[in-house]
């Protein structure tokens, strides 16, 4: 899927941010207000935090910014009225807003399913896209694999596990690859039993021990489903099937990713934790650009671990691999499960182990699509939260 980008930087990049407010998107803007050279944000959207961003349209003056919340429309209005910014409201700009002529790189940072429908129009009016929504490929990935060739738009990964091996794969197109390596964390509750995982907190859980990100991908950290969706990007992103994609964790965090190829050979990219290292590489790829991030000091940062996961204290890394395994519609019902799941948890209305028995009960309710349209993801996406819910209420 992801297209190769042979221009140069020669003017600044029109970027338009959609989730500019959460924790990708408040790092990459970091990183365009570091390379103003570079880089000049276009468009800014956000769910809900109105005030943040209008605050950020402040500072950026992008062209347009958009609130998917319609009821915070007349706030960001009034707070913007004194600047030449055109402020809309609602789903249907957001997917529209993407699809302007100046545009030159989308970067997909909203949460969840909310991202699929503005990442196809803009696959569909041809924008170089810098992913960070993952549920875009969880959800539809065969569907936004035929529109991206289609369309022959390019995808960048911005998530650090997907852009390490795309930095690993750079000058390797033609050379076989053997199995993909993703790393992940193990999260706070690496080392803990199966009995302390039943009374884990939703404190303890936002704790994540190396990475600092929103509340959802963070609980989806600590569950390791956040893991399974990474193993279905890249199925997705690098072509390769998921018994050819192994998981290992690594405490350390700072080998983001590896690349077996069929000599026997591994690359892999290494770095400290640090989001805006890859969502600068998507925005500045081909090219590597100077930064200011803190270097890694290997003699300084002892022992690098690695173990296989544990699939059976850890049941959505399982649950994924067994979606894919189905196909069809079942990633899209596991991402909306686990979306109602997450919600749940962090308002202890479920337990952190009921999130797997939710999602679990879903997949086993949910109707199965072989080859799903647009309309049927969409459809199975509300028959899996009415399902996921109907757990919830019999607990």
């Amino acid at each position: 899927m992801i297209s190769v980008v042979n221009d140069t930087i020669k003017k600044k990049k029109r970027i338009a941010i959609l989730g500019s407010t959460g924790s990708i998107g408040t790092q990459a803007l970091e990183v365009i207000d570091a390379q103003p050279d570079l880089y000049e944000v276009y468009a800014l959207t956000a769910n809900n935090q109105a005030e943040l961003l209008a605050s950020q349209a402040r500072h950026f003056l992008p062209e347009v910014v958009a609130i998917a919340n319609e009821e915070k429309y007349a706030y960001l209005k009034e707070a913007l009225s004194d600047l030449p910014v055109k402020v809309y409201a609602g789903n249907d700009a957001i997917a529209q807003l993407v699809e302007a002529e100046p545009i030159d790189m989308v970067l997909t940072a909203m949460v969840g399913y909310a991202g699929l429908r503005p990442t196809i129009s803009a696959i569909r009016a041809g924008k170089a896209i810098a992913l960070a929504n993952k549920e875009t490929l969880v959800v539809a990935g065969e569907l936004i694999d035929r529109l991206a060739r289609q369309y022959h738009t390019p995808i960048l990964p911005v998530d650090s596990e997907h852009s390490a091996i795309f930095q690993c794969l750079v000058g390797e197109w033609d050379n076989p690859v053997e199995k993909l390596i993703l790393t992940a964390s193990g999260g706070p509750f690496r080392a803990y039993t199966a009995d302390q995982l039943r009374t884990v907190t939703k404190e303890q859980a936002l704790k994540h021990p190396n990475w600092t990100m929103g509340a959802k991908i963070t609980i989806d950290s600590a569950s390791m489903m956040n893991k399974g969706f990474e193993v279905m990007e890249a199925k997705w992103l690098f072509g390769v099937p998921p018994e050819r994609i192994e998981v290992l964790v690594h405490p350390q965090s700072i080998v983001h990713s590896m690349v077996q190829f069929e000599d026997g050979s591994v690359k892999a990219q290494l770095g400290l934790p640090d989001m805006r290292l890859p969502i600068q590489y998507a925005l500045s790829y081909p090219n590597r650009v100077h930064s200011s991030f803190e270097r890694a000091d290997f003699a300084k940062l002892g022992c690098l671990t690695f173990e296989r996961p544990d699939t059976e204290r850890f049941r959505n890394l399982a649950l994924a691999y067994e979606a894919m395994r189905r196909g069809g519609n079942m990633p899209c019902v596991v991402n909306a499960a686990n979306e109602v799941a997450v919600a749940a948890f962090l308002r202890d209305a479920v337990s952190f182990l009921g999130m797997s028995d939710m999602i679990a009960d879903t997949m086993g309710r949910a109707s199965f699509i072989s080859s799903p349209t647009y309309d049927d993801y969409v459809a199975t996406d509300a028959e899996a939260r009415r399902i996921a819910h109907e757990f919830i209420a019999k607990q």
